[in-house]
């Protein structure tokens, strides 16, 4: 995958790009979302999740760290994990949570915020979103995609 730019103005828009990009993804797919609090890493993956058809509301799971949404791809029922890594001080914290069962299951999409504090533990082939604020304009968001 060539690296892709885009520019969100709202968090419609972010929710819309997060909508398109996952009609990329397939059951065993890992996306690693990279930005500072507040840029919506939340609402795009809430625009994959809308991709899914996933009917419970999806929110970031700070606090639980892992949220698990049900979708459906290609009429079968998918997994989809949500995992909030904001709060993890250290990396046996990712043990505790079986984060590397999670993250190389093959019948499930997962979807990281911020990932770096894990990058080293994830697959090769995993999906790359970073989401910066543009210090030019107020409330517009620079985001990437591209392959980790």
């Amino acid at each position: 995958m060539e690296k892709e730019a885009f520019i969100s103005n709202s968090e419609d828009q972010t929710v819309e790009l997060g909508f398109r990009f996952a009609k990329k993804l397939k059951p065993g797919d890992t996306v690693a979302f990279f930005g500072t609090l507040g840029t919506g890493k939340t609402h795009f993956i809430k625009g994959i999740c809308d991709f899914f058809k996933v009917e419970e509301i999806v929110v970031s799971p700070t606090f639980n760290i892992m949220n698990q949404y049900v979708g459906v791809h290609e009429g079968k029922e998918l997994l989809i994990y949500h995992i909030d890594l904001y709060r993890i001080k250290k990396l046996d914290e990712l043990d505790e949570i079986g984060f590397k069962e999670c993250v190389y299951s093959n019948n499930s999409i997962k979807l990281i915020e911020w990932a770096e504090k894990a990058k080293d533990n994830l697959p090769e082939e995993s999906y790359l979103v970073q989401i910066d604020f543009n210090p030019d304009e107020e409330n517009e968001r620079l985001i990437s995609l591209s392959l980790l």
